[in-house]
């Protein structure tokens, strides 16, 4: 008898199945409600946002073309007046030009001296949170302590500042007084708070990895080589944020050099401490100019942004992301 041989069927792969158009609308409806509970989550800051950022801008735009009066909450139009009265006033392209040359003045210091402060502590084995913690404090402490600590230290008489000087035999200058050295007193103030820019830097330094630095080191890179070549380029995009932040917060400086100088409206402060945002805050609570202040304020809103997107063109050429080659 002849054996029949039986053959074994191959295996039928089966079609994909195909989503139904059911599913469709489930998928959508669920998206919307992720969407939904995710606006729901930040609805508050969008509120604050609205109320208290967007709606004081727009506020402020309206009353700069008017003479606001805080007697009768009234606003008269002026049209393009005070616009015309930024020209024609000495103090406020005098407080603009104090205020620029503040900021290329304290923008690199601040650069420096932060990344200088993050690569000590990025070498710092034991002890480091204690450390970090340390540089830190500076940062928490209020403004008008601060201000008055430096009062104390920048006496040009009486300071430590210029006591430590007089041990090597240089004779200090009046740090408050002589105009000269009124923007370096506010720079060494603001430097005393550098440290949330140094945070930026350590957390940047952090993700360099080691691997480049002992490759370097076995082609004979020396400590600076290696920092110029690798420590840099990889860190260059928190350089580039913090230059950009730093730029903004220079110029619109205004709690460091009221305090040192313009607390005390009888004491006559000398015009190199007539920042941009001490004039505005002169002209709108102390002369109640709300309108003329708007304008100033929105003056300076135009000039940061022009500052900012010339940063970010002229900067973008000089960063390394990790996806570029």
């Amino acid at each position: 008898m002849a054996e029949t041989t039986r053959t074994r069927p191959e295996a039928v792969t089966a079609p994909p199945v195909p989503v139904g158009r059911a599913d469709r609308p489930r998928r959508r409806t669920a998206a919307r409600r992720e969407a939904l509970a995710g606006y729901a989550f930040i609805s508050p800051w969008i509120v604050g946002f609205c109320v208290f950022t967007l709606g004081a801008m727009v506020y402020s735009l309206v009353i700069s073309f008017s003479r606001y009066n805080l007697a009768t909450n009234r606003a008269k139009p002026v049209g393009l007046k005070n616009y015309r009265l930024l020209l024609e006033d000495p103090s406020v392209m005098r407080s603009l030009g104090n205020t620029l040359f503040y900021a290329v003045m304290a923008v690199p210091l601040e650069i420096a001296f932060a990344l200088l402060l993050a690569v000590l502590l990025n070498r710092v084995g034991r002890g480091a949170g204690f450390f970090r913690t340390v540089y830190y404090l500076p940062k928490m402490t209020p403004s008008v302590a601060t201000a008055s600590v430096f009062l104390l230290l920048l006496n040009g008489n009486t300071g430590a500042v210029n006591r430590f000087l007089a041990v090597f035999g240089i004779e200090g200058p009046q740090w408050l007084l002589e105009p000269a050295w009124v923007k370096p007193s506010i720079v060494l103030m603001t430097l005393w708070g550098v440290s949330g820019t140094m945070v930026i830097f350590l957390a940047a330094l952090k993700n360099v990895p080691r691997e480049l630095y002992e490759v370097a080191a076995l082609d004979g890179a020396g400590p600076v080589a290696r920092f110029r070549h690798i420590t840099v380029p990889m860190i260059s995009g928190a350089i580039f944020f913090n230059v950009i932040v730093l730029t903004i917060a220079a110029l619109q400086v205004f709690d460091s050099a009221y305090l040192l100088f313009w607390r005390d409206q009888q004491q006559a402060s000398p015009e190199a401490s007539l920042f941009y945002g001490v004039y505005l805050y002169i002209q709108a609570f102390r002369q109640f100019n709300f309108g003329f202040a708007s304008a100033m304020a929105w003056l300076l809103f135009v000039i940061i942004m022009i500052i900012s997107v010339v940063q970010v063109k002229v900067g973008n050429r000089f960063v390394y992301y990790e996806g570029d080659r």
